[in-house]
């Protein structure tokens, strides 16, 4: 039987949204073992005083594996 657990982590990136996602995942290998999923539960853009985009933002839901 297996048990996993989620964590949440929030992950940025100034080039668009699918980098923040490949930033977000690359980061949690480095501490988490045995990742099963990711789930972006919510997009954000931050904006600069000219109303362009400055960094885009998501929130991750991250499905690991608890090992015995």
């Amino acid at each position: 039987m297996s048990v996993a657990k989620v964590t949440e982590i929030i992950a940025s990136s100034n080039k668009s949204f699918d980098d923040a996602i490949v930033n977000g995942v690359a980061r949690a290998h480095k501490t988490l073992k045995n990742l099963k999923s990711a789930w972006v539960q919510n997009q954000q853009l931050e904006l600069n005083d000219q109303g362009q985009i400055k960094e885009y933002r998501v929130q991750l839901k991250i499905t690991f594996l608890i090992e015995d």
